[in-house]
């Protein structure tokens, strides 16, 4: 019987102190000491492999050096969970919100841990308080509890973060609108969803009138605000379905999903309306714009894809020769 109570005390230091290097690792990331204070997430590096050298030792049973390993152990945890404690919280100072879940389970844990620690040293072999028994285990629960919510907020965090820079991947930064390459994406999967289902898809192409001029008489702060300020005309007359990009420069695309070439006229005709009623101020003199649009469709040129922007780009031009500020619907080419 005596010679067990060595072997129990090392088996629960081993767990104990692997623990502590996991408990190392969690403050590395949650906290986020790698991007914030790099030489804070090499330290616990250390203390991490501190720990599991502490481990090994107790699971080895160095013969003699049982009392040291056991007074090291001691210093180490208790230098780590004041370090820890200290580390978190500037971190939730810095606004690290996971960071401050931890703080929480952590402060309570510890503090049940000495609490149970006192005590029982108070306690001195006489029966303690019922509630002293069960406080460590509580706090311990609250505090996986408190780490969940922490995980979970950082977890969260990273999500919308991820959806935030996949948005402005696709976006164009100065309208907001579907960049070019999303655009294309779009309309590869329209027009798969199209022939999948035997509907119509159309494709509007709206070149804004005299932008060169625009730029060159107001400038091109006062260019860029024309571009932004027909997006919401534009959008006005969509429907939810209905996508829309910037193609280049002064160039818009919008795919209208199960549109034939008679449902594309008059929404091309309600979007020019609106652009040319649109005013831009702010640059000495209002501006006012105007656009050419052209409409090209599947179902009356059986084309798909990037063939229908290259027709209603044409269409466009013909717009164009049409004195501009109007609409051109594309028409199949003759035999």
């Amino acid at each position: 019987m005596q010679a067990t109570v060595p072997l129990g005390a090392h088996a629960w230091n081993v767990p104990a102190a692997l623990s502590g290097a996991a408990a190392c690792w969690f403050v590395r990331e949650i906290a986020d000491l790698r991007r914030s204070s790099p030489r804070v997430f090499v330290v616990f590096g250390w203390l991490a492999w501190l720990f599991i050298a502490l481990a090994v030792a107790n699971l080895a049973q160095l013969l003699g050096f049982g009392s040291v390993i056991a007074a090291v152990g001691n210093v180490v945890f208790l230098a780590t969970a004041l370090f820890t404690l200290v580390v978190v919280f500037l971190a939730w100072r810095r606004g690290n919100r996971a960071a401050g879940w931890f703080l929480i389970a952590w402060t309570l844990l510890e503090t049940a841990t000495i609490a149970s620690a006192l005590v029982l040293l108070v306690a001195d072999g006489t029966q303690a308080e019922p509630l002293f028994y069960i406080g460590l285990p509580v706090s311990m629960v609250l505090a996986a509890i408190l780490v969940a919510l922490g995980v979970a907020d950082r977890l969260r965090e990273q999500r919308l973060a991820l959806t935030d820079a996949e948005r402005r991947a696709q976006t164009d930064p100065l309208t907001g609108v579907l960049n070019r390459a999303s655009l294309l994406e779009r309309l590869d999967a329209a027009g798969a969803r199209a022939r999948n289902r035997d509907l119509p898809i159309a494709v509007l192409f709206i070149d804004l009138d005299h932008f060169k001029s625009i730029n060159d008489s107001f400038g091109h702060r006062a260019g860029d605000a024309c571009l932004q300020a027909i997006i919401a005309p534009i959008q006005a007359e969509l429907r939810q379905s209905d996508v829309i990009g910037r193609y280049g420069g002064e160039e818009f695309v919008v795919l209208l999903s199960s549109a034939t070439a008679g449902a594309a006229y008059p929404v091309a005709e309600r979007i020019r309306e609106r652009v040319a009623n649109t005013q831009i101020i702010g640059f000495g003199k209002p501006i006012n714009v105007t656009c050419s649009i052209g409409v090209a469709a599947s179902d009356t040129l059986g084309l798909m894809g990037e063939e229908l922007i290259e027709r209603a780009d044409a269409a466009v031009y013909a717009a164009k020769w049409s004195g501009r500020n109007c609409v051109q619907v594309a028409m199949p080419l003759a035999a």
